[in-house]
């Protein structure tokens, strides 16, 4: 694997589809697709991406700034991410396009305001590559041109 981030819609997911082909032949326990940092910060010349901030309500931006960075990760067949409630609202709605991946798991820590959620993922790496993708786009509401970085492979 040769370069570690992306930020055109199709190069991502070939980035995604790289990083698992990679994860499976290196037989690594897991890796890690991050957002950049950028995604956070509301400098940015795009109007539609200021007004959609904006209009959040202030709770969930709070807790989504105490989760940090979005991120997913994938090893073993599993997809793992942490969310907020409104975040795992969308991806219950977002796993109903894919009727393959199913969540397994649910964690809710004590010392955070969010979910771990842990979803089998038993499929091909172009499909995980969209569901990845579909991920940082419904469920962390991302603008589509952001950049994602590969982390850990």
């Amino acid at each position: 694997m040769t370069r570690f981030e992306a930020a055109d819609p199709v190069e991502r997911r070939k980035l995604y589809v790289d990083a698992i082909t990679a994860h499976r032949n290196r037989d690594s326990g897991f890796l890690t697709l991050e957002a950049d940092e950028t995604v956070l910060g509301v400098d940015t010349d795009d109007a539609d991406d200021v007004a959609a901030r904006d209009s959040s309500d202030d709770e969930s931006d709070e807790t989504a700034a105490e989760l940090g960075v979005p991120w997913v990760q994938f090893g073993d067949g599993t997809v793992n991410l942490d969310c907020t409630d409104d975040e795992l609202d969308a991806l219950k709605t977002l796993l109903g396009e894919f009727p393959a991946f199913k969540i397994d798991e649910l964690t809710r820590p004590e010392e955070v305001d969010g979910v771990n959620v842990r979803i089998s993922a038993k499929a091909d790496p172009n499909r995980i590559a969209q569901f990845v993708d579909d991920v940082f786009l419904e469920v962390y509401d991302l603008p589509s041109a952001f950049r994602v970085w590969a982390v850990e492979v």
